[in-house]
């Protein structure tokens, strides 16, 4: 397929997290020029702003692969650049350009409403948005994020895990609940990721609660006990115990309204009762029962997943995700990765699929989805003109200045210096103005 000269066709690619970076990669490798527009000013995504920030040497890797995809002759950076359906630069203005192709890897920019009463409570956050803060991503690294003592997160996959390291081990509160609509069994985290928090783990609740969903565990084919070992097997690797926090865990329980004190506070989760219902295909569902009770605490923080921004004006399917074409003229690996009615744009990563949280199956999506833009090349004549060139214009018309890769470099440099001033593993700075600075008056000193 590759054999094809692809040096007269362009592609857009929207969005520079590993999907996208790798996309970028493999069209330019194939010969297209390729436009790389991220909304941040760094690339990277969530390999640079959603990893656990003290993962250094992990961080370190993937700034290093996404430096070597930078340097791609035929791969230009365009980052501080929006594109949303009201501008300043949409999908449509880039097919008018002329890009022969436009992939959309711009990951889940929004989070998922459950719609609860009490939802809308100060101190009722989402976990991305902590997420963001803590890993100094602008805006959100100088807003606030009042954490009271006691904390409820819903949700039992990694990305709770990394909201109760950064509960236990920086904020250090009193308590923090991991509320589960189903059982021990059905936990959505790694080994790796419970090991910071396992010490703090209380043991005997643990124990309590696996004897008390033990009968509705078996009546669904589930080892009770198999469920705890693997739970407690982190204990083999655990970090060093730095706090009192209190870790525990509320299993067949899901989330039917926030309670608020007479201050209008966060005083209590109030949970429904369910139990397990084994499906045809071997899986569990979890089913209401019509029982409440409250958890008390402070701060509720859904970990529950995030959802597509709409305002890039792509066509959503009845789950809100991005609609993919069901029936796919260029599939890779039986799976569709053409956006539903629209003939040239393609999606990849979480724009495609809810994404699993691994760099490498993010890396797979996005190599994926440059073989299927290749593959819609191969009988189609390029459209001409000079796409990459227009967007520079218009990337230079912008009120906000337009990040390049050069510019990334230097900042890069600067950060690194600011580090090792200060004598830190890591430094990096959590708004666009101060970063906008540093790339200007860098470029002011240059001969």
């Amino acid at each position: 397929m590759n054999e094809k000269d692809y040096s007269p066709y362009s592609a857009a690619v929207i969005g520079a997290g590993p999907a996208g970076l790798y996309a970028a990669r493999e069209l330019a490798n194939a010969g297209l020029q390729v436009a790389l527009i991220n909304r941040d000013i760094k690339a990277g995504g969530l390999a640079e702003y959603g990893i656990y920030p003290n993962k250094y040497k992990m961080k370190d890797g993937l700034r290093r692969q996404t430096r070597n995809i930078l340097t791609e002759p035929n791969i230009q950076y365009f980052g501080n650049l929006k594109v949303r359906q009201d501008g300043p630069l949409s999908l449509e203005q880039l097919q008018a350009m002329g890009f022969d192709a436009v992939v959309v890897a711009v990951g889940a920019q929004g989070t998922k409403q459950l719609g609860l009463p009490g939802e809308d409570l100060p101190g009722v956050y989402h976990a991305k948005d902590l997420v963001y803060h803590y890993n100094r991503l602008p805006p959100f690294g100088r807003q606030q994020f009042p954490v009271g003592q006691r904390v409820v997160c819903v949700g039992v996959g990694n990305v709770m895990l990394d909201i109760a390291h950064w509960l236990v081990r920086e904020l250090q509160v009193d308590e923090v609940v991991a509320v589960a609509r189903r059982s021990p069994a059905d936990v959505k985290f790694t080994k790796k990721e419970m090991e910071a928090v396992v010490h703090n783990l209380d043991q005997a609740a643990l124990d309590a609660e696996i004897e008390r969903t033990r009968s509705v565990m078996l009546a669904a084919g589930q080892d009770s006990q198999a469920a705890r070992a693997f739970i407690l097997s982190a204990l083999a690797g655990a970090e060093e115990k730095i706090s009192d926090t209190r870790f525990r865990f509320h299993f067949l329980a899901s989330p039917h309204q926030i309670l608020s004190d007479e201050q209008g506070r966060v005083r209590a989760l109030q949970v429904e009762e369910t139990r397990l219902e084994l499906q045809a295909d071997g899986r569990t569902k979890a089913v209401d029962l019509g029982s409440y009770q409250e958890i008390p605490c402070d701060t509720v923080i859904f970990c529950i997943g995030d959802r597509v921004n709409p305002e890039l004006g792509l066509p959503l399917d009845k789950w809100g995700d991005f609609a993919k074409e069901p029936a796919p003229r260029f599939p890779v690996d039986e799976k569709s990765y053409e956006a539903a009615g629209l003939d040239g744009v393609f999606l990849t990563g979480w724009a495609r699929e809810a994404s699993t949280g691994l760099v490498g199956t993010a890396r797979k999506d996005g190599t994926n989805a440059a073989q299927a833009v290749l593959a819609s090349l191969q009988g189609k004549p390029a459209r001409g003109g000079q796409p990459l060139a227009t967007l520079a214009a218009a990337a230079a018309s912008q009120t906000e200045p337009v990040v390049s890769k050069a510019d990334l470099l230097r900042l890069e440099a600067a950060e690194a210096a600011i580090a090792t001033e200060q004598g830190l593993p890591d430094f990096k700075f959590d708004n666009n103005e101060e970063m906008l600075g540093v790339i200007g008056k860098l470029l002011a000193e240059q001969p």
